[in-house]
């Protein structure tokens, strides 16, 4: 039984996307998924485990999916930088769609947030994320009378929030090359979701248009036919998960909205 869980994080922390507090400690690490997380000090050979099996690990990750691994992967201190080695079966995947399995050598995690996903039974997607603070000659410098500018979040309803995170479901996952999924693409796994709304491909391209001509209302540019020109493809959505991901409206976390409910 794991007894190191250090300073426990509340499953409803919503996301490590957004940052830590600033007085963390260098080199601490913060691990959270969809049940909770901790944070561990940067002890020399200190070892993470993550993965189904609660309570043998520190952090439980899809403990409802006999897909993920009881150990799924571990996170180790070892000189100045944290590593990260798979353990399961299934390999864990990066940002930038590299895949780590367990015969390969440890990583090193960087500095700041790194969101990594098993893809479990059914599709579905769990969510681990990462972050590591920085050391002091990583850091800017300090401003500590400036005053803290945070993002401009943009408002979406629930139905709104899910045709966009379907949307933008490759952006989420730190692929490569992300390109919008098409609209039939976005109504299909919504009538997975949902199947009493009854979305087509004109419904979920009515609810986007209705998101960019709000925030291009709002003064977001590249997010019109007139601004852009033609051809069209798909820089118009393009530009707005950009946006909508740069502001913090949309974090790797919403991914969690496409597991089947029930």
């Amino acid at each position: 039984m794991v007894e190191d869980r250090s300073n426990e994080l509340p499953a409803s922390r919503c996301s490590l996307a957004l940052g830590v507090a600033s007085d963390t400690a260098p080199g601490v690490l913060h691990v959270l998924a969809a049940g909770g997380g901790a944070a561990f000090g940067p002890l020399e050979g200190r070892t993470v485990l993550f993965g189904r099996g609660r309570p043998d690990v520190h952090v439980c990750l899809g403990e409802d999916d006999l897909r993920v691994s009881r150990a799924h992967g571990a996170l180790t201190r070892r000189g100045d930088r944290w590593w990260i080695s798979a353990l399961g079966r299934l390999p864990l995947r990066l940002p930038g769609s590299r895949l780590l399995f367990r015969q390969d050598e440890p990583i090193p995690l960087r500095t700041g947030y790194t969101p990594l996903f098993v893809r479990g039974s059914h599709e579905r997607l769990h969510l681990l994320e990462v972050h590591v603070q920085p050391t002091d000659g990583d850091r800017a410098p300090a401003d500590h009378l400036g005053t803290t500018r945070p993002p401009r979040t943009w408002p979406l309803t629930a139905a709104e929030k899910r045709v966009v995170v379907v949307l933008a479901q490759r952006y989420l996952l730190h692929e490569p090359h992300p390109i919008p999924l098409s609209w039939r693409q976005v109504a299909e796994h919504l009538n997975e979701l949902r199947p009493d709304e009854g979305w087509t491909h004109k419904k979920v391209e009515r609810a986007v248009a209705e998101v960019r001509n709000r925030l291009s209302a709002h003064g977001v540019s590249g997010l019109t036919r007139e601004e852009v020109g033609e051809p069209i493809g798909n820089t118009l959505n393009h530009n707005l998960i950009r946006e909508l991901m740069e502001s913090t409206t949309l974090v790797p976390p919403d991914l969690r909205a496409l597991e089947q409910e029930g």
